[in-house]
């Protein structure tokens, strides 16, 4: 498989806080790459790195061996990087179909008019939300909401997807649904980034695991070795596990 992004040597500060410390890993085209580590061990700023929201303060970031580090975020996202966030972020004033028409408009080709309403529909449908396109966002549970985000992400069509901890907070049927959207994805050619403390989905999805701890990486490899690493045992349970 080819490169799709490289990450090489990416720290970023926070006053005197490192949150991300020189990482480096790559992401291979068709890949669902698990992003691993306890909390406050910097996944979700490496997440904001990539999708630019945050610069780095040193580094680089290259997409399809573009340097993408520092562009502002909706034009990652046009060139095919989406995302969802750990704290969702939807338009409650909104409907489901218009949620999801506004990534249709932001991506490389928008989509206008009835064209658009079918392929939100369709979108919605994928993530489990078919016959809600006019209820309102604001009146949306918060797993619905979750839906809602990753199917505007998919609007953009990207080539690469980030998800936040989707999975968090679902029940068990909810999570065999969410487990076998994401397989989808992948088979459908999107590569996946996944930030997840549910390690059977992990397991379950995942060839290949990055950890990181105190903002710096501690572990890569396939996952079976990582999930048996000394170094990440400990972070995740403590020396006296290791």
């Amino acid at each position: 498989m080819s490169t799709l992004l490289q990450v090489s040597g990416v720290t970023k500060r926070f006053g005197g806080l490192t949150a991300v410390r020189e990482a480096s890993f790559v992401v291979k085209a068709g890949e669902i790459l698990g992003l691993l580590g306890p909390n406050g061990s910097g996944k979700t700023t490496m997440m904001n790195l990539i999708s630019g929201n945050l610069r780095p303060d040193a580094g680089g970031i290259a997409f399809e061996n573009t340097e993408i580090a520092g562009r502002r975020p909706h034009l990652i996202a046009r060139d095919g990087v989406a995302r969802t966030f750990q704290l969702v972020r939807v338009v409650g004033e909104m409907n489901a179909r218009e949620n999801v028409m506004a990534g249709l408009a932001f991506r490389k080709s928008p989509l206008w008019g009835s064209a658009a309403e079918d392929e939100a529909d369709r979108l919605l449908e994928r993530v489990g939300l078919a016959g809600r396109a006019q209820t309102p966002a604001a009146d949306m549970t918060y797993i619905d909401q979750k839906r809602l985000e990753l199917a505007r992400a998919l609007g953009l069509k990207p080539r690469l997807l980030l998800l936040d901890e989707w999975l968090a907070g679902l029940n068990q049927t909810e999570l065999e649904g969410g487990v076998s959207l994401i397989r989808s994805l992948g088979e459908d050619g999107v590569t996946v980034i996944m930030v997840e403390h549910v390690m059977a989905a992990i397991r379950s999805l995942c060839g290949r695991c990055v950890v990181m701890n105190a903002g710096a990486i501690i572990a890569e490899g396939s996952t079976g070795d990582v999930m048996a690493d000394p170094a990440v045992v400990s972070a995740y349970l403590g020396d006296e596990h290791a």
